[in-house]
């Protein structure tokens, strides 16, 4: 069990870009904290507006790639909590490996991703919205999830089993793929009894999510209830995979920019704000 956080970006992701965004925690309460489960303490990464009082604010449960809490991540629970949210980023590998120490892509995959079963990530969120309860700063009644490649499926995943979520926003997540003991189900298996909107932001040119994939996401989304009915998809030319990831060469400004800004609105238009 990893019980601690690594410092800085992921091994697997330096150099960084120099397009790299590093948004300052002036103005907010941050912290590396432990978050109580069923199987022992996981640490996560989290922020929210500074100040006294018994103010609370709407959550956000922020879903890591596949290099883990590394800075990327913590900054984009700093962006969230400068627009007023409670973000919360539990390091969901941590019983499998600190993949913030690897430097081999395919040794993340094989020695920690592949081993991480969907039920424990389901639980361990579970077990974050109920620690976010009893900081008294979190307003788990507007509770939204959103992730990023690994944690845009996750997202999905997410929003189908967690009735509490209000909404979810999956940036490229994978949406089919094989079945096993570890993952009995894949987003497009579970779109059509979401308990959530969700909206998917995807890019043209990824070639790991194919476009015939997103197409068949929105066949069952338009075939499922409510929320499902009322999600979306919005796909970028233009742009690949890990278009929001500002440390790596993947990044497009121009998609990023209108992708926060669709995130946030879509949070607001469902009641988390």
């Amino acid at each position: 069990m990893a019980t601690a956080l690594g410092s800085g970006f992921a091994l697997a992701v330096r150099p960084v870009s120099a397009d790299t965004i590093i948004t300052p925690s002036d103005g907010l309460d941050v912290d590396e904290v432990q978050i109580p489960t069923a199987s022992g303490d996981i640490p996560a990464y989290r922020a929210w507006p500074a100040g006294k009082g018994k103010k609370t604010y709407p959550v956000v449960l922020v879903i890591q790639e596949i290099f883990g809490v590394h800075e990327h991540i913590k900054d984009l629970c700093r962006r969230l909590a400068q627009r007023g949210y409670f973000a919360v980023a539990p390091s969901l590998f941590a019983r499998q490996g600190d993949v913030t120490k690897m430097a081999e892509f395919k040794d993340i995959i094989s020695h920690v991703v592949s081993k991480v079963p969907d039920a424990q990530v389901m639980s361990d969120l579970d077990a974050t919205v109920a620690w976010a309860k009893t900081t008294g700063k979190a307003n788990v009644a507007k509770l939204a999830i959103t992730g990023f490649c690994w944690g845009g499926r996750i997202t999905w995943l997410y929003a189908a089993h967690n009735p509490a979520v209000r909404a979810g926003v999956a940036w490229y997540g994978r949406l089919v793929g094989d079945k096993d003991e570890m993952k009995p189900q894949h987003p497009v298996d579970v779109a059509a009894s979401l308990k959530a909107p969700v909206l998917g932001l995807y890019g043209a040119e990824d070639g790991g999510i194919p476009l015939q994939s997103i197409e068949q996401m929105r066949q069952a989304l338009a075939t499922g209830k409510a929320a499902a009915k009322r999600s979306k998809i919005h796909v970028y030319e233009g742009a690949g995979h890990a278009f929001l990831a500002d440390y790596r060469p993947s990044y497009k400004a121009e998609a990023a920019q209108d992708g926060w800004a669709k995130m946030l609105a879509w949070f607001k238009q469902n009641g988390v704000a």
